[in-house]
């Protein structure tokens, strides 16, 4: 019988951002593909440094070690090497000790064409186009940044941080927000508040982390190994409508901030998540250099808006 990923949470990421090839990507660009191919397998038996997500991928493949025989989490390197060139990449994810067996080597293609075929819940790369194609085929996908320098500090638990309108939740009252402004934001806010917000590209994976959150749900309590966060720019009155949303969608979400506009950088850096996952370019650039952060492509016509303002 087949191996099923249907029932798991599937993180697609790329070999540069699970393992630092900045210099090899130099090679790349800079002197074409048989350059970066001969230093590739010249080098095939050197170790890669960490990159971006590693942090976030060594803590979700912790989880499988929690229940005896459960797996929650499947990882999936996706990569545009061919097999040639990705010996590299297997030596030190074995080195790393990774529960990785699944890649794509799509040897130049894109890769956004595989990511249903394997069923992926999230998809980290470097490279913006391929994140571009993912979200436009409704998989939930961030540019990473370069990691910051506390980035790989050990932590009791799994924090990911998500921003709300565009991410979790649709564009639909941020276009508002953006065309007509804050007044007409809040009175359309107001006006629907009873009326479940449309889900954003990262609703599925919210969910599929409360599923496994559930799963150990302690009778005293005690969090699990998962925690979440909404860091908003919202505030009231258009906090009612996020509520009763996640409320609608039956997710609970541990900690969640109405920033009304304040800097979330501070929040963050209290928070401490593995990841943070915004939209808007400002918010991300300062959350960066003091948490790790994807940025999550927006529509094309809410980016066309805000490029006309």
């Amino acid at each position: 019988m087949p191996f099923s990923l249907d029932n798991l949470l599937v993180v697609g990421i790329s070999s540069r951002a699970l393992f630092d090839l900045e210099a090899e990507e130099t090679i790349f660009r800079t002197q074409g593909l048989e350059a970066y191919r001969k230093h590739q397998i010249d080098h095939e038996n050197e170790i890669l440094k960490l990159g971006s997500g590693f942090a976030l991928v060594r803590a979700l493949l912790k989880l499988n070690m929690l229940v005896h025989n459960q797996r929650f989490v499947e990882v999936v390197i996706m990569s545009r090497n061919s097999s040639e060139t990705s010996m590299r990449i297997f030596n030190s994810i074995r080195h790393y000790d990774l529960d990785i067996t699944r890649a794509v080597l799509s040897g130049g293609a894109p890769l956004a064409p595989y990511l249903h075929a394997f069923n992926v819940s999230l998809f980290l790369s470097l490279h913006e186009d391929d994140v571009q194609a993912a979200i436009n085929s409704g998989v939930a996908s961030a540019l990473l940044y370069q990691k910051p320098e506390n980035a790989f500090e050990e932590l009791d638990q799994i924090r990911i941080a998500f921003d709300g309108d565009a991410v979790i939740f649709s564009d639909e009252s941020e276009l508002i927000y953006q065309t007509q402004g804050i007044e007409a934001f809040e009175d359309h806010e107001r006006e629907n508040a009873l009326k479940p917000l449309p889900e954003g590209p990262f609703a599925r994976l919210l969910k599929a982390l409360s599923y496994i959150q559930n799963n150990f749900t302690s009778p005293d309590g005690r969090s699990g190994p998962i925690r979440t966060a909404l860091v908003t720019a919202r505030s009231s009155p258009a906090h009612e409508r996020v509520i009763r949303t996640l409320r609608a969608w039956n997710v609970a979400i541990d900690e969640t901030f109405f920033m009304g506009g304040v800097a979330k950088s501070d929040v963050l850096a209290a928070f401490k998540p593995h990841i943070f996952f915004d939209d808007q370019l400002a918010h991300c650039d300062r959350a960066a250099p003091l948490v790790q952060t994807g940025r999550v492509p927006l529509k094309k016509l809410l980016e066309q808006t805000r490029s006309e303002q």
